[in-house]
């Protein structure tokens, strides 16, 4: 009976040991799992036309659930410049990005962003304007995409575009 006791004993405490041992084998690969995940990167921004020149930079990360689907959070800023009208802009921003690629090939995209306008003219004026955009983009490779995207959100009186259309190139690490 003391052989079985002992043996009992024994084999609980393995079977601790080992599950210990196994639950941080699973954590330390849950841990890479998410990691490779993650992605950093953003985009830039550009639109050159009629006198009007725009330049952004759009740092943002980016978490992807499979081989279709991601989402992120970025932030920008944008300076702009009408040279016929002697108007600058500098807009800082936030969004809230989603990615879906139906085909390797094809990214589409939707972005919500909240931009802080400080608008100089004659005078300095400054204002939050929402963006709401879809895109579409043609990917290079796994994390590159070159696109062009429309703001549903466009207010022609507001905006620092020319266009509802901007181009965009995303890459992300």
């Amino acid at each position: 009976m003391k052989i079985f006791k002992l043996f009992l004993v024994f084999s609980l405490l393995t079977t601790q040991i080992h599950t210990g041992f196994a639950q941080k084998e699973d954590t330390a690969k849950e841990a890479k799992s998410l990691l490779k995940r993650i992605h950093f990167g953003g985009g830039i921004q550009f639109h050159i036309s009629g006198g009007n020149t725009t330049l952004g930079i759009a740092p943002s990360v980016i978490y992807t659930f499979d081989e279709k689907w991601a989402t992120g959070l970025g932030v920008s800023y944008l300076y702009s410049r009408n040279k016929l009208h002697d108007l600058h802009y500098h807009v800082v921003g936030g969004s809230v990005l989603g990615l879906y690629n139906p085909i390797r090939e094809i990214q589409l995209s939707t972005e919500f962003e909240e931009l802080y306008v400080t608008h100089t003219a004659t005078t300095t004026s400054y204002y939050w304007m929402p963006a709401l955009y879809i895109g579409a983009a043609y990917t290079m490779g796994q994390h590159a995409a070159m696109g062009v995207r429309y703001d549903l959100l466009y207010d022609e009186d507001k905006s620092f575009y020319n266009s509802a259309f901007t181009p965009f190139f995303r890459l992300y690490f």
